[in-house]
């Protein structure tokens, strides 16, 4: 007797199913915005992907000649839609080509029905969010556009254009190494950078010092201590802003660490871990002390990505691993360790990709690279204590070096033991 489930009929209808359904959702999403008008609706997108599914699962090898010929009758559906309705948009014409794709792709395989389904639902959000995406778009001018149009450009362009070997004239470095670890770290701000463009205004204290701790936690900072000299009354909610940034660049660390020396993640997740739960426990009992009223305005966020900083970080990079590298031969441990702190006053991130790779290529341990990247988050914890001190208040310093205080002293105590 054939398994209902395993039978090759049955599997061909889900997957069809699956294909139909995604050119529906599509369809009513189209319908439902009146974008599509007479072009095509919740009839005729579905009829869209149950011709890319048949034509895929039965004559594949003409699945090209088939999309092709659909592309005659949108052509002359769109047209006529121009004509008469004098709108020029693209969107439903490529979207009813994606769906027919989107067919094929659910009749493939059992991934392929997977992979129909993500795309399917990431097409239909994508329609649905016009107006926000639209109104995000405007919020940019003329200098954010340059600037994110740079940062494709060295991610994109000049990255794959660099040597991937080590030179003797740059005294053994990688330079697409080099550069993949700019672009990864100014990415990282950027997307911050992104999420808090969409985000909007309105967003909670404690998103600003989330999303301002990925762009930069220094001028978070530096802003709120700015803030609080200006107003005494809200040294409690510009502290709460100051620690979650702080604390951000804890998992930011471990992100990097991911993503250079998976190998070490496990043993650097412990210090950095509990050094950020610690950090929210006490950010958590900060706020709870903030009275309702306290409310202080975010900053408006500058795109992170600039050429210069994506160059200077470059270098900073460059010579930090020549540094760590030279310290830890002519002064073992100990220079590893001096190297971490004075690096990690400027920069937590050149040295935590730094320490990953020496102990990824086995130059050094791994007690020694965790203990070295703590360090350096800890130097840079105390910098940010220091802002606080001495461009803020009385109150906000004590406050700020009161709980990354508490939270500094739980890393050390890990890496001590």
């Amino acid at each position: 007797m054939v398994d209902p489930l395993t039978d090759p009929l049955t599997e061909v209808l889900f997957h069809l199913l699956v294909g139909v359904t995604l050119g529906a959702l599509v369809g009513l999403e189209r319908e439902q915005s009146e974008s599509g008008g007479t072009f095509a609706g919740s009839r005729t997108f579905p009829l869209f992907a149950l011709y890319g599914a048949l034509v895929g699962a039965f004559f594949p090898r003409a699945l090209p000649i088939a999309l092709g010929l659909l592309v005659v009758p949108l052509t002359v559906a769109y047209a006529g839609k121009v004509w008469h309705e004098q709108d020029l948009g693209l969107t439903t014409l490529m979207a009813a080509l994606l769906t027919a794709v989107l067919g094929a792709t659910a009749m493939h395989s059992d991934s392929g029905a997977v992979t129909a389904i993500i795309v399917g639902g990431g097409v239909t959000v994508l329609l649905s969010v016009k107006e926000r995406i639209h109104g995000f778009a405007d919020q940019f001018d003329e200098t954010e556009r340059l600037a994110t149009a740079k940062f494709i450009l060295v991610a994109l362009v000049v990255l794959p254009a660099l040597p991937g070997r080590s030179l003797d004239v740059l005294y053994g470095l990688n330079p697409r190494f080099i550069w993949l670890m700019v672009v990864f770290v100014t990415g990282l701000g950027f997307v911050a950078y992104v999420l808090g463009r969409f985000l909007g205004p309105t967003r909670s204290i404690a998103v600003t010092g989330i999303i301002g701790g990925f762009v930069s936690s220094t001028a978070t900072t530096v802003s709120m201590a700015e803030k609080a000299t200006q107003n005494e009354g809200l040294h409690h909610v510009c502290a709460f802003a100051v620690v979650i940034a702080s604390i951000v660049m804890f998992p930011r660390a471990l992100i990097e660490v991911a993503v250079v020396n998976p190998r070490l993640l496990p043993r650097v997740a412990v210090p950095l871990g509990v050094m950020t739960l610690v950090g929210i426990v006490a950010a958590g009992a900060l706020y709870w002390h903030t009275r309702t009223d306290e409310t202080v305005q975010p900053d408006e966020l500058r795109n992170p990505f600039r050429l210069r900083s994506a160059l200077l970080f470059g270098a900073i990079f460059a010579v930090v691993l020549l540094v760590s590298e030279s310290a830890h031969e002519w002064l073992g441990t100990s220079g590893i360790y001096a190297t971490a702190f004075l690096s990690g006053l400027a920069d937590v991130d050149a040295m935590t990709i730094t320490l990953s790779k020496l102990a990824a290529e086995g130059t050094i341990s791994t007690q020694v690279a965790t203990t070295g990247i703590v360090i350096a988050a800890t130097a840079n914890t105390f910098l940010k204590a220091a802002l606080a001190w001495v461009l803020g208040t009385y109150r906000l310093g004590r406050l700020v070096s009161l709980v990354l205080g508490v939270v500094v002293a739980s890393g050390l105590v890990l890496v001590a033991v």
